[in-house]
């Protein structure tokens, strides 16, 4: 019977090749954070100011050497205080993205657990963990990405293999959710996936979720056990930061009416921005039309902010109606880089000054283009790892 094995070795000091790409880089630390104690650890970046005035438009890529200086000082005194805690945490990595695992790994001072995962000829998925898991407290790092049932369904073995090896707790670290979008029923005799993949992880065994930039906030309600919500919105407001833009001159525009609140928690993180709306029409599914403008962006530069990217009909149209209105540049902002054909054509058609993503999906180097920058949510996702484990506050990190 033939079979791919695949098995996740002792985390190294390794710089994944996507990082080392012109087009990509980590995020840099231009804005102001205030910390607190909590715990046996430093909180990182209680509060938030930016001032894109002062921005420096220079960005340095960050190697496997450095790390922001807001997440560098509270890293390297933890260190000392988790040699007897970190006994009893274990980090395993699926294969949808292993680069942000190893990442994640690193920052919290940890080694990857050992795992075996192969696929039988016929496509069905074997899961072995190689070390033990007893009494511990396990996170598996697995988005829900393309191909999405593939992976849904590894998360769901290891959840499995995990409990029935006796760990203590399990928690699904999930950057991309899967089926997010199928959250509600717009039209009769419709399914809502989104509370079905809930059933099926809190089913599996899984005793609590971490997950990045739901597409919408009652997706956590569809779970019956805890849900940590992580916006992402810090890495990628560090890194607007470093842009010589003056705050007089900036819009942060909504692509759609449903995604008003979250440009608006981005806007007011911007030096409370002004927030214009683009108002569209869907005639189905992937399929998005324009219709009109709510808002003044002449003259102005515009950062359109959503939770994904994917086959970037929203973005693109957006764009161009921005520049009509008389944009001077137009800024695309999200979190989860979807990118399904043809994304990558039109985002790189011209009508963005640049396309700033982060590493929750993994992107392939047949997908970068210029405009593209990916920024690393692994400090960010590492911390709150921290945190739950030690039964501290998340929340604090996003006031």
């Amino acid at each position: 019977m033939a079979s791919l094995a695949l098995s996740f070795p002792p985390a190294a000091a390794k710089t994944p090749s996507y990082l080392s790409s012109s087009s990509s880089t980590f995020f840099s630390s231009s804005l102001s954070f205030t910390t607190s104690q909590s715990h046996s650890r430093n909180s990182v970046f209680a509060s938030i100011k930016c001032d894109l005035g002062n921005g420096n438009p220079s960005i340095p890529i960050i190697n496997e050497r450095t790390l922001p200086k807001f997440l560098e000082s509270a890293r390297m005194e933890k260190s000392a205080n988790r040699t007897n805690n970190n006994t009893r945490l274990k980090l395993f990595s699926g294969t949808a993205n292993p680069a942000l695992s190893q990442e994640i790994a690193w920052y919290m001072g940890l080694d990857l657990g050992k795992i075996k995962i192969k696929r039988f000829a016929d496509g069905e998925i074997y899961v072995q963990l190689e070390e033990s898991v007893r009494g511990c407290d396990v996170y598996l790092v697995q988005p829900t990405c393309t191909p999405t049932n593939e992976n849904l369904m590894e998360l769901l073995i290891m959840v499995d293999a995990c409990r029935r090896a006796s760990a203590k707790k399990v928690t699904a670290v999930i950057p991309y959710f899967g089926y997010a979008r199928a959250d509600r029923k717009t039209q009769g005799r419709e399914s809502i996936a989104a509370k079905l993949v809930a059933n099926l992880i809190t089913e599996a065994g899984a005793d609590r979720v971490l997950a990045c930039d739901l597409h919408s906030g009652q997706s956590m309600g569809y779970f019956d056990i805890p849900v940590d919500h992580v916006y992402c919105q810090p890495v990628i407001l560090d890194y607007l930061a470093s842009k010589s833009i003056a705050a007089e001159d900036l819009v942060v525009v909504s692509p759609d009416v449903g995604g008003v609140a979250r440009a608006r928690a981005f806007a007011k993180k911007l030096s409370d921005a002004p927030l214009a709306i683009v108002d569209k029409r869907r005639s189905g599914h992937n399929v998005a039309e324009v219709m009109n403008l709510i808002g003044d962006v002449k003259g102005k530069v515009a950062v359109m902010v959503d939770d994904m990217i994917d086959t970037a009909g929203t973005i693109v149209k957006g764009a161009a109606l921005l520049h009509q209105e008389g944009a001077r540049e137009v800024y695309a902002c999200c979190t989860h880089a979807v990118f399904s054909p043809p994304a990558i054509e039109r985002l790189s058609g011209g009508l963005l000054q640049e396309v700033i993503v982060t590493n929750t999906l993994p992107v392939a180097e047949k997908n970068y283009f210029p405009q593209l920058t990916i920024l690393s949510v692994a400090n960010l996702l590492g911390e709150t790892i921290w945190r739950v484990h030690d039964d501290s506050s998340v929340s604090s990190i996003f006031l």
